[in-house]
């Protein structure tokens, strides 16, 4: 019986010591673990962020771009029919669309779908006005009843789609 006492005098010593230091180890691998963690996050940061800033920027580009009172002084010529310019403004507004499209890789999908609807929205407008108008209408007469269009308009989605971008960029400071 001697002999068991004292080899668990021994041992319970030993195993608590083993067990200890298999702590102090556990603890220190987890916390070089986590600054590494964190010195990686930090780095991708520092990476990230200006691309994000980037892609929110040429978002908030393409959609003044879009806008009507850019869009139209910019594409519409004295010569052209109501059609004509329905036909250019919507292949402009979806090649300015086409052309960011990769930018939503780095927003969230609420903005994206913001982006998109008001896009959507604006050729939607443009569309319903050219087909208001008869085929001897002018560039003129379609430019001004857009604009009556979206004077009217009780929701501006492409406003709407800019504030909640400029909000979005907001909370990434």
């Amino acid at each position: 019986m001697d002999i068991v006492y004292d080899l668990l005098k021994i041992t319970i010593p030993g195993v608590l010591v083993l067990y200890m230091a298999y702590l102090l180890v556990r603890s220190f691998m987890n916390k070089q673990l986590d600054e590494l963690q964190l010195s990686l996050k930090h780095k991708n940061q520092e990476v990230v962020l200006p691309v994000r800033l980037q892609a929110y920027e040429r978002v908030c580009l393409l959609l003044e771009r879009i806008a009507p009172n850019n869009i139209i002084p910019r594409l519409n010529e004295k010569e052209m029919t109501a059609h004509q310019l329905q036909g250019a403004l919507v292949a402009e507004i979806r090649n300015e669309y086409n052309h960011n499209l990769s930018q939503q890789v780095y927003m969230s999908n609420d903005a994206w779908m913001y982006v998109s609807g008001a896009v959507e929205q604006l050729i939607s407008l443009i569309n319903e006005a050219a087909n208001e108008l008869g085929n001897d209408a002018t560039s003129l007469d379609l430019a001004k009843l857009v604009f009556e269009k979206n004077m009217k308009n009780e929701q501006d989605t492409l406003r709407g789609a800019l504030t909640y971008v400029k909000n979005e960029i907001q909370t990434l400071f």
